[in-house]
């Protein structure tokens, strides 16, 4: 059986836990991010993440959902002060059930499902993790195989953005890499081995409306920063630039909601097809 660990004063092993959810480096030095809620949890261990430690409240005994998922994760366990619990949790009232230290996967490219069917969203330097959850949430929700964030960007593994997400983080690859180079190699190599890979970028001045644009093949589509849209490089790497038409007094729409609408309209001609 796991082992079980008492947490009752805010010791190195809190400290470190408390690290996690606010310090971006100490999460990546660590390999380890926290996770709150009910339903990324489940997904993490659905899905089978590496749930590192589970934290339970030394408060009332646990609910059938908070057995189940210490029986199914077999992870080490850490009984917490109630007090405590609800500082790591963000929660003012009550502690939480459970919450999860879960390690982080590789930023491997080639975590991406590749093939006839592939659709893969790029999210330039995006600068607000919220944005970045909500992205991911779309991206699972309309069939994409996996989320690439490149550039200086906010951490998709923050816990705002993991809040945003509401599990689907741990529902496809979410992938950071330096800059669009990588992900150019990494659709050049597809292309050498028969797939036919596009690259489209979403701006608001693009030249095509969104709907004419055939988004029924293997796509890489790339949205831009929330304040300066994609980079030059991202410009000059895509194939086709594609505008999302919009009316009203609203001057632009906000990033993470242009990405929804464009996976939107891939998942739409590709229902068609």
């Amino acid at each position: 059986m796991p082992r079980t660990m008492r947490i009752s004063t805010r010791n190195a092993t809190f400290q470190q836990w408390e690290a996690l959810l606010t310090n971006r480096n100490k999460r990546q030095r660590a390999g380890e991010f926290l996770v709150q809620g009910v339903r990324p949890i489940s997904l993490a261990v659905e899905h089978g993440w590496e749930i590192r430690t589970l934290l339970s409240s030394d408060g009332p005994g646990l609910s059938k959902w908070g057995r189940e998922v210490i029986e199914t994760a077999g992870a080490p366990r850490a009984v917490v002060a109630a007090e405590l619990m609800r500082e790591l949790g963000g929660k003012d009232e009550d502690a939480p059930e459970l919450l999860a230290v879960v390690g982080l996967p590789p930023d491997d490219l080639t975590r991406l499902t590749a093939g006839v069917n592939l659709l893969v969203v790029v999210f330039d330097r995006p600068t607000t993790p919220g944005n970045i959850g909500t992205l991911v949430r779309s991206a699972d929700a309309f069939g994409a195989t996996g989320v690439v964030v490149t550039g200086h960007a906010a951490d998709p593994y923050d816990p705002k953005a993991v809040r945003a997400s509401t599990g689907s983080l741990f529902a496809l690859p979410v992938v950071r890499v330096p800059s669009h180079r990588e992900v150019l190699d990494w659709a050049g190599g597809l292309r050498a081995d028969g797939v036919p890979v596009q690259v489209v970028g979403t701006d608001e001045r693009g030249p095509v409306e969104i709907a004419e644009h055939d988004l029924t093949g293997p796509t890489v589509l790339a949205v831009g920063n929330e304040t300066h849209g994609l980079s030059a490089g991202w410009r000059e790497a895509c194939d086709q630039m594609v505008r999302i038409p919009i009316t009203g007094a609203a001057s632009s729409l906000n990033a993470a909601s242009a990405a929804s609408v464009a996976l939107y309209e891939a998942a739409r001609q590709r229902r068609r097809r």
